[in-house]
């Protein structure tokens, strides 16, 4: 399936919310072939997409790219929210965890559990390279599609 599809309609849910927010989403031209399932992996972005439209504040930016490396294709999603300071950074995949500066924010602490166990269940994986006041970058790493890519 064709990745650039799958960042557009992550980003395509979350627009009405970014545009409401004054939230700009970019998303970066890729071509590249992973193996995912649509379904669940979409919802996986989805859920990281959702967050980095609601830390990132009026007038940020908030992209998506992706790019092939060996053995994996390599989604990420910046933001320019608040950061998450390191010593949160391992919790913040865990079931119902919400971090200090995220408590007073809409949601469960479910998504990027969930965006977790998708991932792992796929043969992936999901990191988070974050400092605070410089925002985060989530890096969703899916098998790559057997075949030229």
């Amino acid at each position: 399936m064709s990745r650039i599809l799958l960042l557009e309609e992550a980003a395509g849910q979350e627009e009405q919310a970014a545009r409401q927010k004054g939230v700009t989403l970019q998303v970066r031209p890729f071509a590249g072939r992973a193996a995912y399932d649509p379904r669940w992996t979409g919802e996986a972005l989805g859920n990281v997409v959702n967050n980095a439209v609601k830390y990132t504040p009026a007038g940020g930016t908030v992209t998506l790219g992706a790019q092939m490396l060996e053995g994996f294709c390599r989604v990420d999603v910046t933001d320019a929210g608040p950061g998450i300071p390191e010593e949160e950074q391992g919790a913040i995949f865990d079931r119902f965890y919400r971090g200090a500066g995220t408590r007073t924010a809409e949601g469960l602490g479910l998504g990027l559990y969930l965006a977790r166990e998708i991932l792992t269940r796929q043969g992936g994986y999901i990191k988070v390279s974050s400092a605070p006041g410089k925002g985060s970058t989530f890096s969703l790493y899916l098998p790559r599609a057997a075949g030229r890519a």
